[in-house]
This record gives structure tokens, sequence and C-alpha cells, in this order.
């Protein structure tokens, strides 16, 4: 099996910041498991790694997709899957880093097959989200698949109609197709490290780093998107820390009313995470300021046995 690095952990933990000086120290190359800085132009809001980072560490799935694109954890389960084969070509091992449980997962385990979802369900959905709007979905998606509601926010509309879909058409939900699936023959043989943090600790630190991104330029960020021709209920526009905004550009909102409104969400969504990492094992849980001597240590020892493993 593939040896392999993971950094996973909830939002402003310091996953990026620890995978970026573990890869220097080992000459290694980061794949980003990150589902907002996929998109292009989206740079401040995601805390999207800078140019000058990028040239000291190659960064892998970083721009690749435009905001107004979809992208599937079973496409990055396939991209990443592509680039480790590559960068095993050249005895490197990557670092997956992330906060987007799902995309590992699907990368690790494999995707269950996903059933064909009849078009009259999907109209059905689509008809009742136009009427009774995506508050009325998700309401209704906690009462049939309450796993799948708490792995979504409330306003991402297409990740609810999708875990509907699903349940719909299956009549059971997501989180049970994955129970169920086979056990898939692994290729990865991953050394999976958690940056953890106290959370009162974690949730100061998120609305700090919101304050930073404001004076950085995030609100021109979403101001050029929007003149770019990119829309509201885009995917990537769709994320949390730029649709908050979106009223106060248009002047339907006050300023401190959607800069609350968006540290709030950043936290609910830090919040679901850890509910998310309570279900995985880990090889190693630290926190951001853990000791990188030390770690790298660990991962040289972890690496040891993987070469005599295969040889």
């Amino acid at each position: 099996m593939i040896p392999l690095i993971v950094i996973e952990g909830p939002t402003a933990a310091g996953k990026s910041r620890l995978a970026l000086q573990l890869a220097e120290r080992l000459g290694n190359e980061i794949i980003s498991a990150d589902s907002r800085q996929i998109y292009r132009y989206m740079d401040i809001g995601t805390a999207k790694p800078t140019i000058k980072e990028r040239k000291r560490v190659v960064h892998h799935l970083i721009d690749i997709i435009e905001p107004w694109q979809e992208y599937s954890a079973g496409q990055f389960a396939c991209d990443a899957a592509a680039i480790i084969r590559e960068l095993q070509a050249e005895r490197k091992v990557p670092i997956v880093c992330g906060g987007t449980g799902f995309y590992i997962k699907a990368l690790l385990e494999g995707l269950f097959e996903v059933p064909k979802i009849p078009t009259q369900i999907r109209d059905d959905l689509k008809e009742l989200e136009e009427n009774k709007g995506t508050d009325y979905l998700y309401n209704m998606l906690k009462q049939v698949d309450p796993l799948s509601a708490e792995r979504v926010h409330p306003n991402d509309s297409y990740r609810i109609k999708r875990a509907l879909e699903v349940w719909i058409a299956t009549g059971k939900g997501i989180g049970k197709h994955w129970e169920e699936q086979k056990s898939p023959i692994r290729k990865f043989n991953p050394f999976r490290i958690m940056v953890n943090e106290e959370r009162e600790l974690l949730y100061e630190r998120i609305n700090k780093r919101i304050d930073k991104m404001i004076d950085k330029g995030l609100i021109d960020e979403i101001r050029f998107l929007l003149e770019m021709g990119y829309k509201q209920d885009d995917p990537g526009m769709n994320s949390v820390g730029y649709r908050e905004f979106i009223p106060f550009i248009r002047k339907n909102a006050s300023f401190l009313s959607c800069l609350e409104e968006a540290k709030q969400n950043s936290r609910n969504y830090a919040k679901r995470q850890f509910t998310w990492y309570r279900k995985t094992n880990f090889d190693l849980v630290i926190e951001s300021n853990y000791d990188i001597t030390r770690l790298s240590e660990k991962i040289k020892n972890y690496l040891e046995k993987s070469d005599k493993s295969l040889s």
C-alpha cells in the first residue's frame, strides 16, 4: 500500500501552517483537501496559501475550477489519487491537508455507488425549494436523515437536495449507504494526524481570522466576484465567509450584522467538523503548536516502517 501523510482538523486550527513546515522539512508536496480552495479568484475568504508559500512548497488542487462549477468528493478522490501516483514515482510521499472530511473519506475508503436518481425526484425537490425555500428542505432532511443534516450548512441547497435525492430514491440516508458499503480494497497506508484545539480558543481564533480577512480586503474580493458575473447561489459563492456579506454589498443589511453572521456560521462549521472527527480514528492528535521537529521524527519513523513493509 502507498504511504500517505494526512493532516486534518477544524477550520482555523493551524493545519496549513503545520503542513507547510512539515513539507519543507521532508521535501514533500501538499495536496489540498479543501472544498473552497479549489475555486479561482477566492483567495482571502478561503485562507488560501499565498503565492509565496506555494513557491516554497508545491500545492495541488488549488485554483482548479470556476466559482460557478461543482466539484464532488468522487472527483477529488480521482484527482488526488492520480497526483499521489505521480509523486510516488518521484519517491515523494504527499501530505494531504484539509478540513473537508468527505473528500478525505472518499480518497481513503472509496465511495459507495450512488444510485441513479429519477428526474422526477429532482424536479419535485427543485419545485419544493422554489415554493417553500431551502429552510423547508433542510428541516425535511433533519427529519429523514439527521446524520446528513448535521454535516451540511442549512443554506447549502445543493448538498441538501443531494442528500434528499438519495433518501427518497433508496429509503436510506447517505450515512447508511456508507455503513453498508463493501470493505474497499485499500490503496493507501495513511498516517492520519488531527490538529485539535480547545473549543473556545478555536472559536476566538475563528473570529480574529475573519477580522483579518476583512482587513486584507475580503469585501472587495466578493464585490469583484459579483462584478465578474458570479451569482450568489453559485457553489463557490455559497461558501461560508462569502455569502454572508453579499446582502451588505447589495445594501440590504448592515456590515456588522453580516460580520457577526459570518463568524457564527464559521463557528458552526467548526462544530460540524468536530462531530465528523469524533467518528474518525487518528494515529496522532496534536495542537497547532506541536513541536515540528518531534512531528518530523514521528513521520520519518512511519515512512521507514512503510518502506520495510514494501520490501
